[in-house]
């Protein structure tokens, strides 16, 4: 979106919905997304692209987001619906369940979503590629989302901590990938995903281990 469009939907007092997801690149657990819509007097200096704030720093945003954002909402989608409809279409589709949550209680006018790939919703839908460092509706949604996700998987620890999911949330480094062949999959991973050996931190959707 050019800026000079952003500042015209707000100069329009009209309702901004940010939407962002964490977890599309882990071997195992939820693809996580959050949708926030902020007043504005919401203190945006807080924020950030979750991915460049330290774990300290993302929990006390998530503090004032959800006490200060006038709308918040995360909705997920499992493993199970990722291998069945793949990581894109289970990404989306984990935002537009955190989007349904909020708009089932207020309008919406434009929905800023991080990316290149839009969900298909019920108002206008902006994708935004680099959203999670420019907008703050976007920040605020990356952050909800990578610490609901972060959460799960140290709830997921406590059921199969062989695998260490307190400690890597998932992601292919190679502590995870050694348990993976020890230890076989659990009922969280994804079944379709692989690793590429000449790039081990970049998993790709494709065939069982």
């Amino acid at each position: 979106m050019e800026e000079s469009l952003l500042f015209s939907f707000e100069a329009e007092n009209q309702v901004l919905c940010g939407l962002d997801e964490a977890g599309r690149g882990p071997l195992a657990g939820p693809v996580v997304a959050a949708a926030v819509i902020l007043g504005p007097d919401f203190p945006t200096e807080i924020l950030n692209d979750s991915k460049k704030l330290s774990e300290k720093q993302r929990l006390e945003a998530e503090i004032v987001i959800k006490q200060k954002a006038l709308y918040w909402a995360v909705g997920l989608a499992t493993a199970q619906e990722i291998d069945r409809i793949n990581i894109l279409q289970a990404s989306l589709l984990a935002m537009k369940r955190a989007y349904e949550k909020i708009s089932s209680q207020i309008h919406v006018d434009v929905a800023l979503v991080d990316g290149n790939q839009r969900p298909n919703l019920d108002c206008i839908t902006q994708a935004i590629v680099g959203g999670d460092a420019l907008i703050p509706q976007i920040m605020a949604a990356s952050i909800l989302a990578k610490n609901q996700r972060d959460r799960y998987m140290v709830l997921c620890h406590t059921k199969w901590p062989f695998y260490n999911f307190a400690k890597h949330k998932g992601y292919p480094t190679e502590e995870h990938r050694s348990a993976c062949l020890l230890y076989g999959l659990s009922p969280i991973h994804r079944r379709t995903f692989h690793i590429e050996q000449r790039n081990a931190e970049s998993p790709v959707q494709a065939t069982l281990f």
